[in-house]
């Protein structure tokens, strides 16, 4: 009887424990939580999944589907997604059609796209990170609004004629300093946070389809790093007094290569309403990896990504949060950006990485998922190492790039294979 009474008692806490999670991803110490139980994921970036939901320019809901349904065959539970793109769509290497082409206004398809996509990923049980602006000009992101402010043009990097990376970087960060611009951005975020999905009569707000809410991607301080905190913890806090179901996190690279970047893990994701860490590593961006030197470079790229890997493994346990490695990727072999060239580099690459992070979650440190850079699907450039533009098949490479850069298609079957071997093993964890 008292064996009865002490399962009983035990079965009623769970469902407690349940209930008063919901069926929202949580976090308790360093671990992720859904519905009682440690989520582990292995994912992919699909920042293009309103898009492709619009009725309108550039959408596609049969490929839509069947990217997800694709995606759902394969293992994949988590997508980050763009929930923020800004106009003009005239504009150069950006999304197009953006999903606010004005400053206050939508694009009801592009914002319909967004509602389709997120009703289609809950049928199929995956879990969205939401980001909601961009350190980068490619998808509007900060820049916009700090035009939409103060007039001018935005001092394009690469790929523009003269671009400066430095430069856009330096004019991005007046950003955290613009109250005006600021605000626009929390508009947005009420907008979208409040907004009520007509697909499933559910607010974004109390949707478990969203995992987390995400500030921006890859934002960097630079030269200004006390208000790129600031900014962090304003808008945090701000997002947790419109919606106290979601994770917020912060969309961070990490240290990055770079001292010039601005960022301090540590004390960037120290801040009480930053639920989780990001980190991102780009090994041939950075210039660990020649992709001339192919698989003599490769092993050095190994060992600095998991260095780079390992040091922020150990300061996540430190701040008592998750970390997910949520883009990483290279190129093709030899750096081709042709569907047909074989894919041998990467897929060594991503083996790797991959079993980094099997072996890091498995031991029980803060390691709780991946999310590799970028589904292209059956999207296909218009020609290998085209810019992108409207009209264009969406992929993985966002505009400014050269598309077919690190696309992984449909048809990449070597690659493919990999993918679902290590979500099957991060799922069975």
């Amino acid at each position: 009887m008292k064996k009865h009474f002490l399962t009983c008692c035990y079965l009623l806490s769970v469902f407690v424990m349940v209930n008063a999670q919901g069926s929202f991803i949580t976090t308790d110490g360093t671990q992720f939580y859904y519905e009682g139980k440690p989520y582990y994921f292995l994912g992919t970036n699909f920042w293009y999944g309103l898009n492709l939901g619009s009725k309108g320019a550039g959408g596609d809901r049969s490929r839509l589907i069947r990217e997800l349904d694709q995606l759902e065959s394969m293992g994949i539970t988590n997508l980050r997604i763009m929930a923020g793109s800004e106009g003009p769509d005239e504009e150069p290497w950006r999304m197009s059609p953006a999903l606010q082409p004005s400053q206050g206004e939508y694009n009801q398809e592009v914002l319909d796209g967004l509602d389709f996509l997120l009703a289609e990923m809950g049928k199929r049980k995956m879990f969205g990170v939401v980001c909601l602006n961009n350190f980068w000009p490619w998808s509007g992101g900060m820049t916009q609004y700090l035009v939409w402010q103060k007039g001018g043009r935005i001092p394009y990097p690469p790929p523009a004629e003269g671009g400066d990376w430095g430069s856009y970087q330096l004019f991005t960060t007046d950003f955290y300093t613009n109250e005006s611009a600021m605000k626009a951005f929390e508009q947005h975020m009420a907008f979208i946070i409040q907004r009520t999905n007509p697909y499933t009569g559910k607010a974004y707000r109390d949707d478990p389809t969203i995992m987390a809410w995400q500030l921006a991607n890859e934002p960097r301080g630079i030269l200004k790093i006390a208000a790129y905190r600031t900014w962090i913890e304003r808008s945090a806090a701000f997002i947790k007094t419109l919606d106290k179901n979601h994770l917020v996190t912060i969309g961070s690279e990490g240290a990055t290569s770079s001292k010039f970047a601005g960022t301090r893990f540590n004390k960037d994701h120290a801040i009480a309403n930053i639920d989780y860490t990001t980190i991102h590593i780009w090994v041939q961006n950075w210039g660990w990896f020649d992709p001339e030197k192919g698989e003599a470079s490769l092993p050095e790229a190994e060992a600095k990504a998991k260095k780079y890997l390992l040091k922020h493994v150990s300061q996540a346990k430190k701040l008592h949060k998750p970390i997910v490695l949520e883009e990483f990727g290279i190129s093709r072999d030899n750096n081709s950006h042709d569907a047909s060239t074989p894919a041998t580099i990467r897929d060594a690459y991503y083996r790797f990485m991959f079993e980094q992070i099997f072996e890091l979650a498995e031991k029980g440190t803060p390691v709780a998922g991946a999310n590799f850079w970028a589904w292209g699907g059956e999207g296909r450039p218009r020609e290998p190492h085209a810019i992108w533009k409207a009209g264009d098949d969406f992929i993985g490479d966002p505009p400014h790039e050269y598309q077919g850069w690190y696309s992984v298609y449909d048809k990449d079957e070597s690659t493919l294979r990999v993918i679902r071997e290590f979500a099957g093993k991060m799922k069975g964890l």
